[in-house]
């Protein structure tokens, strides 16, 4: 059965008026929610350390703690490819530097910014920005902040919400991020029903886990970082997740003991709600890479809990939230192939196509060009049910407008892709 390539005009014009420049990738990390109160560092840079908690924006501790700026310093025009991670000064400077060096433009929201969608006023307007990281808020979000950031999310914003343990309330305000992030996802004023079928658990545990999910295809553990096989949770919580609220959501690494094909002891999860993505994590140990305000006590988390695989994890779902996949561009109603997606697109170096198949299959992947000539075999084996993918390289393409198809003797899938100037 042929099955015809159906796009609509405004995808049509997108590719063929395609300027070969992708879209600048911009990320914010959220530093107004108290984020560097108590033993918290979670910002990737702060020139100084004068926040003065104690009767400030949060009551937490004494002494000053990290300010961050909105722009990191040095500038991230400087950074290279063998740039330490503590060429910027936060808790979290190790996974901004590992941005810069994907050339992600790199922002933090100061302690009195706040969260806005669509204020012209407000320069750090969501609007402005690809990807929204929180790690750990300990001030709730006021009702117009979750208002503005459901709304960002529905809109094609892309959200990395990282939580705590629960009784993680460092500010001693009665919130602690497990009941933050929950008074979120059940009361933001737009969609108050588990709308990324993600929920935050009560509860604090330590342990190492190999309980990773079966998912070959999986962007977040399995892209181009490199494999995920294990996670460390230091005091951290756990996640419910609820396919019914929301069939994308997907667990992807799970607590020991846990079924990796259920739904609850889930350790970090991703999602998507109407345009957006959300990657979601349990505890806020991983990101911090043990360097920042010298007043407080971290811990390397990021590059050597979990022999190295915590960056791994944190850049390939930081990669996947950047990454345009969005399969609009993908016609594929067979019945032995579902939720096809190529990213990114525009393809540079290399791409990847995911797919789920519902039987085993011998698959063919070609690459044609729009006369429908093949220009590339990427593809011919048996694969299993399931989540699967494959990446290839796009070097020997010139830049221009493809076509892959994805074939096998039951029927085929295609869509169009474009690849940049090299």
């Amino acid at each position: 059965m042929n099955l015809r390539f159906i796009y609509t005009a405004a995808l049509s014009a997108i590719l063929f008026n395609f300027t070969a420049k992708a879209q600048v990738v911009k990320i914010l990390f959220d530093g107004a929610h108290a984020e560097t109160c108590s033993n918290a560092d979670w910002i990737p840079d702060a020139d100084v350390d004068d926040i003065s908690f104690s009767g400030g924006p949060a009551s937490c501790c004494s002494g000053t703690k990290s300010d961050p700026q909105r722009y990191p310093t040095p500038a991230q025009s400087t950074v290279t490819a063998g740039t330490a991670e503590n060429y910027w000064k936060g808790g979290l400077s190790a996974w901004g530097i590992d941005c810069a060096k994907h050339n992600y433009q790199v922002e933090s929201l100061p302690w009195n910014g706040v969260l806005t969608y669509q204020d012209g006023t407000n320069a750090q307007d969501l609007s402005n920005y690809t990807i929204l990281v929180i790690d750990e808020p300990n001030i709730k979000f006021t009702t117009a902040e979750k208002t503005a950031m459901m709304t960002w999310i529905q809109a094609g914003g892309r959200l990395f919400m990282i939580s705590d343990h629960t009784g993680s309330d460092r500010n001693s305000d009665g919130w602690d991020s497990p009941m933050i992030w929950n008074d979120f996802l059940t009361n933001n004023g737009v969609n108050n029903n588990n709308p990324f079928g993600i929920s935050y658990d009560l509860a604090n545990f330590s342990q190492t886990t190999t309980n990773v999910a079966n998912l070959p295809g999986d962007s977040c553990l399995h892209g181009p970082m490199g494999n995920v096989t294990e996670a460390m949770w230091s005091n951290g919580t756990s996640m419910t997740i609820d396919p019914i609220a929301n069939p994308a959501v997907k667990g992807v690494i799970y607590m020991t003991g846990s079924s990796n094909t259920g739904n609850t002891g889930v350790m970090f999860a991703h999602s998507r709600c109407m345009k957006g993505k959300i990657a979601a994590m349990g505890d806020s140990s991983p990101p911090d890479d043990g360097t920042g305000n010298t007043s407080c006590t971290l811990y390397n988390g990021y590059f050597s809990d979990a022999a190295g695989n915590h960056q791994l994890l944190i850049m390939n779902a930081t990669i996947w939230l950047a990454t345009n996949d969005a399969p609009l561009d993908v016609f594929s109603p067979s019945s032995f192939i579902n939720d096809v997606s190529f990213f990114p697109n525009p393809a540079n170096i290399t791409a990847n196509i995911r797919f789920r198949l519902e039987n085993q299959e011998k698959i063919n992947i070609t690459v044609c060009d729009l006369t429908g000539r093949e220009v590339m075999k990427v593809s011919d084996e048996n694969l299993l049910p399931g989540e699967n993918g494959v990446t290839f390289s796009t070097e020997a393409l010139s830049g221009g407008v493809y076509i892959f198809k994805i074939g096998s003797s039951t029927g085929c899938s295609q869509g169009r892709f474009v690849v940049a100037q090299h």
